[in-house]
């Protein structure tokens, strides 16, 4: 067997994540599909969606009431000649020709503001009578109006490739009459779990063993992230066989193996990667959890190692391998964004490493409270499912009082 990698380094959690950062700049995906738009939402565009005609095509509406030439309204109240409505979806020939002085045409939301009137009039503020409304607010020229062409021209791109589709994209997307989009293919990424004492779920587990929670919890992980997971059997401690299984996870884009990354005399992931002529782009990161995760690549793939306890597998997916799946998937390069919340409760813990603890974010409107749950360590998956997301605490910080913002990692 031979030795670990030669000067395996332990980086920052910021000098890691731009390691890896980095090399998913230069990632690519296999390649493209067409599918129903109504299928597309959460893949990645692979082509511009480009307008077919002006946004919105005609000067639109943006409130009931009338429409009016704003001059008309420099002395109110005034009272103005009604000389017809207008609802949404009417044909140009059924505008009137033009809004002469001293008239208005009761509109709709969404409708066609008629030659010559320059803004609607919100109808609170309009008391109508017969034929004529009575008008209490001036308005502005453009008020309550959308010119034609002022979200975006012909030809405009709304959406560039490499975004992943949300209902707003969808949007666009049916908006410009698209019944099919180009996505670019599901990347798929192996899932190697390690271990003697790991077993298969379906297994009932020997006193000193487990069920593979690991290959399970990633697949969750690797879906939401936009890929397909491929479940490899379980690695024995034993290096022949554990080759065996990481030659069948390179076949996929990404393999991710979970446990045997740590210092024990049985921990064979490195020692067996390093035989492979395998390059280590780190093999630890100062964080807890997952302090000794692994980077690197091997025969023209990538791979990670993640630290075998659950919480520890759940965590440095998020922080590490999510951009390596999203960059295999088509998607431009993503930051990684924390957000802020008051600390509920005061938090006590050591110093020296940047911290990712489960705790529950809550409250109501714009008063978010965050505080970690009780947990027994990176083992305990029951406290971290009770969780839903993770206090960010820096690697300076011994104490935190209750009320201060601390960042928070979504999950």
């Amino acid at each position: 067997m031979s030795a670990l990698p030669e000067s395996p380094s332990i980086l920052s959690f910021e000098d890691a994540r731009h390691v890896v950062e980095e090399q998913a700049a230069g990632l690519a995906p296999r390649g493209k599909e067409s599918i129903d738009l109504l299928h597309a939402f959460g893949r990645v565009l692979a082509e511009s969606l480009i307008a077919d005609r002006d946004f919105p095509a005609f000067p639109r509406a943006t409130r009931d009431g009338y429409a009016v030439r704003s001059a008309d309204l420099k002395q109110v109240p005034s009272s103005l000649n009604v000389i017809g409505e207008i609802k949404a979806g009417v044909l140009p020939k059924d505008l009137p020709v033009k809004l002469n002085s001293g008239e208005a045409v009761a509109i709709m939301t969404g409708a066609p503001v008629p030659p010559c009137a320059d803004s609607v009039v919100m109808v609170e503020y309009t008391t109508p009578s017969g034929n004529r409304v009575e008008i209490s607010r001036r308005v502005n020229s453009g008020e309550n109006v959308v010119a034609s062409g002022a979200e975006a021209r012909r030809g405009d791109v709304l959406l560039q490739p490499g975004i992943r589709l949300h209902a707003a994209a969808i949007a666009i997307a049916a908006s410009v009459g698209k019944t099919k989009l180009g996505v670019y293919l599901r990347p798929q990424v192996a899932v190697l779990s390690t271990g003697d004492e790991v077993v298969d779920i379906h297994l009932q587990p020997g006193p000193n063993q487990i069920r593979n929670s690991n290959s399970y919890s990633l697949a969750a992980q690797i879906i939401a992230a936009g890929a397909d997971p491929v479940l490899l059997p379980v690695a024995p401690d034993e290096p022949a066989r554990l080759k065996e299984l990481i030659v069948q996870g390179l076949q996929s884009d990404l393999l991710l193996l979970t446990g045997g990354v740590s210092m024990g005399k049985y921990d064979l992931v490195e020692q067996v990667l390093a035989t492979m002529k395998a390059q280590f782009f780190f093999t630890g990161a100062q964080i807890q959890p997952g302090k000794p995760i692994v980077f690197g690549r091997v025969a023209g793939k990538y791979f990670f190692g993640l630290p075998g306890n659950p919480v520890s597998t759940m965590v440095t997916f998020e922080l590490f391998a999510k951009p390596v799946i999203e960059a295999l998937g088509g998607m431009s390069p993503q930051k990684l964004v924390f957000v802020h919340a008051r600390l509920k409760a005061e938090v006590k813990t050591k110093t020296g490493l940047k911290r990712f603890l489960p705790a529950v974010l809550s409250g109501e409107f714009e008063k978010a409270e965050v505080e970690l749950v009780r947990w027994q360590g990176s083992g305990d998956i029951a406290a971290t499912a009770r969780s839903n997301c993770y206090i960010v605490i820096p690697p300076d910080r011994e104490r935190i009082a209750a009320g201060e913002w601390v960042p928070v990692l979504m999950r």
